[in-house]
């Protein structure tokens, strides 16, 4: 039979008003001298389970931290690799600016934002450990196999709400609703909207960095590329296909070069299809980064195209001119002709839907 235990200032009594007997004295020695250290330190143990990715600076892994009678949890760490650095002293210099941005972004708490645990070294290399979140990036959420695999799960019924409602397929891939797509850019928005802020841009904004978890929940991840507004690095990393045009030009990368990049991320959940897939050159992604605004009537489907408030948001976050853009993310998401107004929009006209729920429910089937 158990006891419960009722907690006051003093003493600590038992349910039955029975006064708990004191502990041994030696145990509570410890405890009293560790109250009065002021500092505690101790080793952690990580078991690396498995990859989760990999890019330019380094490969991610899922671990187990492992803590005293049987506790663990699931976190993910960054081992950032020293291979494109000339010295070791370069690297440090790179890891230190990291590291400092990085001390910024773990106190913002944002829910929409990677939670950021510590960064330590091991050997002299650099190690970030993050939260560990449970569900898929867009760039896999969006690969066509995964709506193979829901088809194949589903019955017709399903099949229909979720064409109708959530994902179907697109030219090169599928392509998320409308709504459920301006929901996950709404989230994505309100984490960018806490990093600028504070100062800090991004830098990397791409499918890859963007995870949907399990809840119905967007996260964006990944701040190896991240710097402060007033403190540019000597060199700075970006993925071209998502880097706004002033980025490629070697220009200032500012807020609303994230607000870039996120559009051309909105671009292809609405049209199922990267927007400068089989581009390489530079002269070529340039180019077409310009005049996607204009081009947008011919890359995204018709019942985008039809909607002017839902064109004149995406023109609002992919204009060539950063001035020509949303001043800002919560300009973005909440100012006339953002995005809260188009869902208001579905709201009237009774098209809205739960979108976390829906985007939840689809993930549980593809378990």
């Amino acid at each position: 039979m158990s006891t419960t235990i009722l907690r006051e200032e003093r003493p600590t009594i038992s349910a039955s008003g029975a006064v708990g007997s004191p502990c041994p004295e030696e145990l509570l020695a410890r405890y009293t001298e560790i109250l009065g250290a002021g500092r505690l330190n101790w080793t952690e143990y990580h078991t690396l389970s498995r990859r989760l990715g990999a890019g330019g600076q380094g490969i991610v892994f899922l671990t187990t931290r492992r803590g005293t009678d049987g506790f663990t949890l699931p976190v993910a760490i960054k081992i950032f690799s020293p291979e494109r650095y000339g010295s070791e002293e370069q690297y440090v210099e790179a890891m230190c600016r990291i590291a400092k941005v990085a001390a910024r972004v773990a106190q913002i708490q944002q829910d929409n934002l990677l939670d950021v645990q510590n960064f330590v070294e091991q050997r002299r290399i650099r190690i970030m450990e993050m939260e560990w979140i449970d569900g898929y990036d867009l760039s896999r959420l969006l690969a066509p196999e995964l709506l193979e695999r829901t088809r194949a799960s589903v019955d017709e019924d399903r099949w229909r709400h979720l064409n109708n409602v959530i994902v179907t397929a697109g030219p090169q891939q599928s392509r998320l609703k409308p709504g459920v797509a301006i929901a996950i850019v709404r989230e994505c928005l309100a984490a960018l909207a806490a990093l600028h802020r504070e100062g800090i841009v991004h830098g990397d904004i791409k499918t890859a960095n963007i995870m949907v978890k399990r809840t119905g929940n967007a996260k964006i991840i990944d701040i190896g590329s991240a710097h402060a507004i007033d403190d540019l690095p000597p060199t700075r990393t970006c993925t071209p296909a998502y880097a706004a045009p002033e980025v490629l030009e070697g220009r200032d990368n500012t807020p609303r070069s994230d607000l870039a990049s996120l559009g051309y991320v909105l671009v292809e959940m609405l049209s199922g299809q990267p927007p400068f897939a089989g581009l390489h050159s530079f002269r070529d992604l340039l180019e077409a980064k310009r005049s996607l605004a204009q081009r947008l009537p011919q890359v995204l489907p018709a019942e985008v195209t039809c909607n002017e408030l839902l064109m004149s948001f995406c023109r609002g976050l992919v204009a060539p001119d950063p001035d020509r853009r949303f001043p800002s993310a919560e300009d973005a998401d909440l100012k006339k002709g953002g995005a809260a107004s188009f869902h208001r929009q579905l709201i009237v006209g009774g098209l809205a839907s739960e979108y976390e729920n829906d985007i939840r429910a689809w993930l549980q089937e593809l378990e």
